[in-house]
């Protein structure tokens, strides 16, 4: 196994750790998880960057990369929704997306056909990274930085009303990128499902 598949399968341990931090409750956790999510982020680059320029793009990475991005994410979502920052019927919708297009790729799969990630999944993945990102910011600077300034309760909980409306923006924003992206999937690769009715 390459470096970069080697890197591919690091984000599935990240996820793990990810949803760790975000369930203990010890100073700096959540600091953690933001630094954890930033460093899964660089693999995602670090190891399309090296599948390109140096070992080659192998099956195991066109098919991996995007299911170990799926997983960070969904993980990240599903301790949003826990946390109560993200209704669950945006993370539904996310995984649901998610589960289409794997299935997707598997019926691709079973025809020969390898469907590495688009320019609309591309798009997609960026736009969850950087709100899985804004979400882990605010978090983190009420638990590790306001907390720990001793800010008042009433300045915590106009804290609370601003950061969850950003938080449901994004989220809102960041699930109709993601239908739509996975329409687009759908749509440009329909005749496999016809194939396989």
């Amino acid at each position: 196994m390459n470096w970069a598949n080697r890197l591919t399968i690091s984000r599935l341990f990240m996820a793990f750790i990810l949803l760790g931090l975000l369930e203990v409750n010890f100073p700096y956790a959540k600091s953690m998880a933001l630094l954890v999510f930033i460093i899964a982020g660089i693999t995602d680059y670090l190891d399309g960057y090296l599948a390109r320029n140096v070992y080659g793009v192998t099956s195991f990475g066109s098919l991996m990369d995007p299911v170990t991005d799926k997983i960070l994410v969904c993980a990240a979502f599903v301790s949003f929704a826990e946390l109560g920052f993200v209704k669950a019927i945006v993370v539904v919708i996310i995984i649901a997306r998610e589960f289409a297009v794997t299935g997707l790729r598997l019926l691709a799969m079973d025809s020969g056909k390898v469907i590495s990630a688009g320019k609309w999944g591309k798009h997609k993945t960026v736009w969850q990274i950087v709100a899985v990102i804004v979400i882990l910011l605010g978090i983190a600077i009420r638990q590790d930085v306001l907390i720990g300034l001793g800010k008042s309760t009433e300045f915590l909980a106009n804290y609370d009303f601003a950061f969850g409306i950003i938080a449901h923006v994004v989220s809102v924003a960041v699930a109709a990128i993601t239908v739509a992206s996975g329409w687009m999937y759908l749509h440009q690769h329909r005749a496999l499902f016809m194939r396989h009715m």
